[in-house]
């Protein structure tokens, strides 16, 4: 499988509009911790410049390490969809589950977060997903295609994971 520069810049803007809209609520719980926020704005510098750099892979591992630390199930979730968006540009040419999902991550994470946050309402997943399929570029689609489909899983997160691994190859 190839994985082009041009491939991964769309991946990062798709992924990055799916996280900044749940930095809120990770920034709600921690209103001093810009990790996350730094990170989707790695991933804009990404997109704009294509050059993958050690500090944009700082930046993904500073907001893994805020979503351990925040304490809140929903800011943890949004904060581990900006480090899985800042990863985007480091997913390698091989066709494996574990590569899908580092491509599926923030906008599965950014559903999740939302889920939390609204008392675990799987319909507020559901829509955050929509939303996520609906702005996915068909270059994206082509991307999760050439990838091995996820399966359902047992968990509420493999379940949106599949949700929408189904959905944008469909």
């Amino acid at each position: 499988m190839n994985i082009s520069d041009e491939d991964r810049r769309l991946l990062g803007l798709w992924a990055a509009d799916r996280v900044e809209p749940v930095l809120p609520l990770f920034e709600a719980k921690a209103p001093a911790d810009t990790r996350p926020r730094e990170a989707i704005e790695g991933i804009r510098a990404f997109v704009r410049e294509g050059r993958r750099t050690a500090r944009l892979r700082s930046l993904g591992w500073a907001a893994h390490a805020a979503a351990r630390e925040v304490g809140d199930p929903a800011a943890t979730a949004a904060a581990r969809a900006a480090c899985y968006a800042a990863a985007t540009p480091y997913i390698h040419p091989l066709a494996t589950p574990h590569q899908s999902k580092h491509a599926l991550a923030p906008a599965v994470y950014g559903a999740l977060a939302r889920e939390l946050a609204a008392g675990d309402d799987a319909g507020v997943g559901d829509e955050e997903l929509r939303r996520a399929i609906e702005h996915a570029p068909p270059e994206v689609r082509e991307l999760v295609r050439r990838m091995p489909a996820r399966s359902p899983g047992r968990s509420r997160l493999d379940t949106l994971y599949h949700q929408l691994d189904a959905a944008l190859r469909s």
